[in-house]
C-alpha cells in the first residue's frame, strides 16, 4: 500500500489538478499544470491545433464511482502492481491506445477482461512486458536475426511468436494457440509496471468489442467502474490505429496481420534484417 502518496478519490476535475506536483518531464506524463494532457513519445510530435478537438472532448469528468482516477506517473505504479497482483484490471495508457492490463498468468483476472469488454474467448489477448530481454521467458526468439527485436521495441509494434515448451505463460491464456502477440510499448508507464510485477500483462485495447478505440480516458468512461484503478496519460497522439501487428513465427518471413500505426517503418526494419513478406492468401 501506498503511505504519505496514497491515492485519493477525486470528484472533479479542479481536484484531479492538485496533481500537478508530479513530475511531467517522464515519457507519458501528462502536464497538469498549463499545458493540460500534452505529452510525446519517441518519434511523435504534438500540436496544440491537432488537439484541440480532444481537449474539449476529454476534459476529465470523474463520477461517484468507487474506482481511482489516476496520473499514469512512477508515484503512482505500486498502487497499479499491487491491483495487478490481486487479480484486478486496471486502464492503462500505451504508446498507442489506452488499454485493459491484468496479470497475464491469472485466469480470473483474464476472464474478467473478456467480461468487461464482451470479447469472445476465442479471440486471442496480447501480452506486455517491461523490456525485449524479458520476451525469452515467454516465446522463441532464437530463429529472428539478431537485433531485430530492438530495432522494432520498445515501439507501436505487437510481434507474434511462438510460444515453445519453455514458456512460463499459463495455458490458459489463449487457449489451444501455440502462438502469442508480445508488445514493449514506447511508454514509461507501463513498461514499469510490468516490470515491477515480474509477469507479463495481458494487453487489450479499453472499449467494448466493436466500438472504437480509446485515446483519453472519457472515451471508455462506461468502463471505468470495472477497473481498480484508470490511470490517465492525456491525450494520445498517435491515433487510434492501434499498434502494428506482425507475425514473425517463422523463420527468414514475415506477415503483416494489422496494418496499425507503424506499417510503413516496421516493413522497412523487417526488411533491413533480410526477412521476406509472406504472399497473401
Amino acid at each position: 500500500m501506498m503511505s504519505t502518496l496514497s491515492v485519493k478519490m477525486v470528484e472533479s476535475f479542479s481536484l484531479f489538478r492538485t496533481f500537478a506536483t508530479f513530475p511531467s518531464s517522464q515519457r507519458g506524463v501528462p502536464n497538469y499544470g498549463l499545458v493540460p494532457f500534452l505529452h510525446q513519445n519517441r518519434g511523435s510530435r504534438v500540436s496544440f491545433s491537432k488537439m484541440t478537438w480532444s481537449l474539449e472532448k476529454c476534459r476529465t469528468r470523474v463520477d461517484n464511482s468507487l474506482q481511482a482516477i489516476c496520473p499514469a506517473s512512477e508515484a503512482f505504479a505500486q498502487a497499479a502492481v499491487e491491483a495487478l497482483k490481486a487479480g484486478k484490471v486496471i486502464a492503462v495508457p500505451t504508446d498507442t491506445l489506452y488499454g485493459l492490463a491484468c496479470d497475464a498468468c491469472s485466469l480470473e483476472a483474464v476472464n474478467r477482461i473478456y467480461e468487461i469488454k464482451g470479447r469472445k474467448l476465442t479471440s486471442p489477448l496480447a501480452i506486455c512486458v517491461g523490456d525485449v530481454a524479458d520476451i525469452t521467458r515467454f516465446a522463441v526468439i532464437d530463429h529472428l536475426p539478431p537485433g531485430l527485436l530492438d530495432s522494432l521495441l520498445p515501439g507501436p509494434v505487437t510481434v507474434v511468436l511462438k510460444r515453445g515448451e519453455s514458456s512460463t505463460l499459463e495455458k490458459s491464456l489463449n487457449p489451444g494457440l501455440d502462438s502469442v502477440g508480445v508488445r514493449v510499448p514506447d511508454y514509461d508507464f507501463i513498461r514499469l509496471i510490468s516490470r515491477k510485477s515480474k509477469t507479463a500483462l495481458a494487453l487489450t485495447s479499453a472499449n467494448l468489442s466493436g466500438q472504437p478505440s480509446s485515446v483519453c480516458i472519457n472515451d471508455f468512461e462506461s468502463i471505468w467502474p470495472h477497473c481498480a484503478y484508470v490511470y490517465d496519460g492525456g491525450v494520445l497522439p498517435a491515433g487510434r490505429a492501434g499498434s502494428t501487428i506482425i507475425d514473425l513465427t517463422k523463420k527468414g518471413t514475415f506477415k503483416i496481420i494489422r496494418a496499425g500505426s507503424a506499417k510503413d517503418l516496421t516493413v522497412a526494419t523487417l526488411e533491413r534484417y533480410s526477412l521476406l513478406e509472406e504472399a497473401a492468401n
